[in-house]
């Protein structure tokens, strides 16, 4: 087997072939001459790409922030046993 790729060498991995891709197809390095209408749609892709991904990424953050509310109610429940082991240790002479 290989050495497994973790997610970031994944993700720098696919960038830099997708930047390679992108650099030979608009400065026609592959001596492939496209149509204007194409290098038209080509040479903003990457910032669509970055503008898509950070949306993407503060969409993530912000939902598993919405959903993160349960902790207050687990530190006052735990708050709470706290209190009442106390109490049951000085009803049982324990200080």
């Amino acid at each position: 087997g290989g050495v497994p790729m973790t997610k970031l060498a994944q993700w720098l991995w696919g960038l830099a072939l997708l930047g390679s891709t992108w650099a030979a197809l608009t400065t026609g390095a592959l001596g492939l001459e496209l149509p204007s209408s194409c290098r038209e749609v080509l040479w903003p892709l990457p910032a669509y790409l970055l503008v898509s991904a950070g949306c993407y990424a503060l969409g993530t953050v912000g939902y598993r922030v919405a959903t993160f509310h349960d902790c207050e109610d687990a530190a006052r429940e735990l708050q709470s046993q706290i209190q009442e082991a106390r109490a049951d240790l000085a009803r049982r002479g324990l200080r």
